[in-house]
């Protein structure tokens, strides 16, 4: 069952959404705790009452069960590198919410009572970036949301990193206790790159509908011909994602009188006598060809994000516990190549984004291809000022980052656990990588929107521009002045990447 829906996740990250316990299935998870409780005396059941991975053919003393549980979570904390954000953690911490909801865990209630908690409270759990090979799942990064439940490790709670028993001693909550397989649970599955995963959709959605919307200004800015985004060419081509950016497009260029109809200007007037034409009969591909290049991408982002809702409500871990079936089911819900997979897929994505806009650029600063608009939109003394020439290096720098990481991580298996794990997904880090893309391609885009206002006020054609292009000026300029006279930009590129981000 969707328990919790991409959209309520969104919800809950970006607007101040809540869960509410009441509406969750406690019954459920309850009775799938007490069949588990009841099926597994008399019998060997992984993570009860054996060891973990390689360690899993020693049987554990019945006295030492509970230990167990702590055990697998205090010596899996060993995560290294910088905290991942709190917005991550809490995506997480959703996503692994959404697991123990399918009630196929068989652990206590409490495990959802104090997730929750911490998710409305926004208990940040301190999790590295680095120590999860996706194959059991997130066991190490898991392991620290874990050792938080447990009421240890630390938490960053209203600005402030602090120890997790204080945090919960304020807030009126008791540590988690551990009853069957607790431990286990929580720390087997693939919810932090599934959490990754939720901020990167997000963003990359983010971008998509920046990138569409500079297609616009920019066929604005050149005085293209309109037809590069009309019904008939698009729909002749048959990919749906084609097809709807094209729609977007005419959408957004609504009220437009910068475009230029190539039926009146080529078909009606006439032009037999015309040996060369003044203005391109077509413009350059990083113009002309927005629909056919964000297509794939849209459509990419559209799979992506069924991917991640079906692993945001599916049980990750092992064994399934299973009431329905009365059995306990051993196999390998954990592993990640759903999400590496679809993470790599997005990557490249958004590489693909960061490229066009980079592309554009490189059109709305070489005059000599251009040749409407001075170089590097340089609206002060040319020789003595700059423009936005230096941006430009930014631009492709962070392009060609963005090229490098483009490689597919889902190849990257490497054995570990002495060999248990004979093949992994690498999906968290293929999340991790994934986020770097999608920062950096907002880098460019900012970039990018800074000069397309620019260009505006070179050619001088607010008024001209369509509704939406004009609010887009507008939401720069509020933000950033006209450049004239040479000037630090770095502030100005932050400032539009955090509008960007939440606009």
């Amino acid at each position: 069952m969707n328990y919790i829906t991409f959209q309520k996740a969104e919800e809950i990250l970006w607007h101040g959404g809540k869960l509410d316990l009441a509406a969750l299935p406690m019954k459920e998870v309850e009775a799938c705790y007490e069949f588990l409780k009841e099926f597994a005396s008399e019998k060997v059941i992984y993570g009860i009452n054996t060891g973990f991975g390689p360690m899993a053919q020693w049987r554990i003393d019945d006295d030492k069960l509970l230990e167990l549980q702590y055990n697998i979570i205090r010596s899996h904390a060993t995560g290294a590198g910088e905290p991942l954000s709190d917005l991550q953690v809490r995506a997480a911490m959703i996503a692994r919410l959404g697991t123990t909801l399918q009630a196929r865990s068989g652990i206590h209630p409490d495990v959802v009572r104090l997730l929750v908690e911490f998710i409305n409270r926004e208990i940040i759990p301190f999790i590295p970036q680095h120590g999860s090979v996706g194959a059991s799942g997130d066991l190490v990064q898991l392991a620290h949301i874990a050792l938080t439940l447990i009421g240890e490790g630390k938490v960053h709670y209203r600005g402030e990193w602090r120890p997790t028993r204080e945090v919960m001693d304020e807030c009126g909550l008791k540590p988690l206790k551990v009853y069957l397989r607790e431990g286990l649970s929580i720390t087997n599955g693939t919810s932090v790159m599934t959490g990754l995963s939720i901020v990167n959709q997000h963003d990359a959605e983010r971008l998509l509908d920046l990138s569409v919307m500079a297609g616009v200004m920019m066929n604005e800015i050149a005085s293209s011909y309109d037809d590069l985004m009309s019904a008939p060419l698009n729909e002749a081509r048959r990919h749906p994602g084609q097809i709807e950016i094209a729609a977007r497009m005419r959408k957004l260029s609504e009220g437009s009188d910068c475009l230029t109809q190539r039926e009146h200007e080529l078909y009606d007037n006439g032009h037999a006598d015309t040996d060369v034409f003044e203005k391109k009969v077509q413009a350059y591909y990083s113009l002309r060809c927005v629909p056919q290049i964000l297509g794939p991408v849209l459509e990419t982002l559209e799979n992506s994000r069924r991917i991640i809702e079906e692993e945001l409500n599916c049980a990750s871990d092992n064994p399934i516990v299973d009431p329905v079936t009365r059995n306990v089911y051993h196999g390998g819900n954990f592993h990640g190549d759903y999400i590496s997979l679809e993470e790599d897929k997005v990557k490249i994505a958004v590489v693909r984004i960061a490229m066009t806009a980079e592309r554009q650029l490189n059109y709305l600063f070489h005059s000599r291809i251009n040749e409407i608009l001075p170089p590097f939109l340089n609206l002060g003394t040319l020789g003595l000022n700059y423009g936005m020439q230096a941006c430009q290096f930014t631009a492709t720098s962070t392009t060609a980052e963005c090229q490098t990481l483009a490689m597919p991580n889902y190849v990257h298996s490497i054995p570990n656990n002495n060999d248990n794990q004979d093949i992994v997904s690498m999906g968290t880090n293929t999340a991790l990588l994934t986020a770097r893309v999608i920062d950096n391609a907002f880098q460019v885009l900012s970039i990018q929107y800074i000069a397309l206002a620019q260009a505006v006020d070179c050619l001088d054609i607010y008024d001209k521009l369509a509704p939406a292009s004009r609010r887009v000026y507008d939401g720069v300029r509020a933000r950033v002045a006209v450049i004239r006279e040479d000037r630090t930009f770095y502030d100005d590129i932050a400032r539009i990447q955090a509008w960007l981000k939440e606009a």
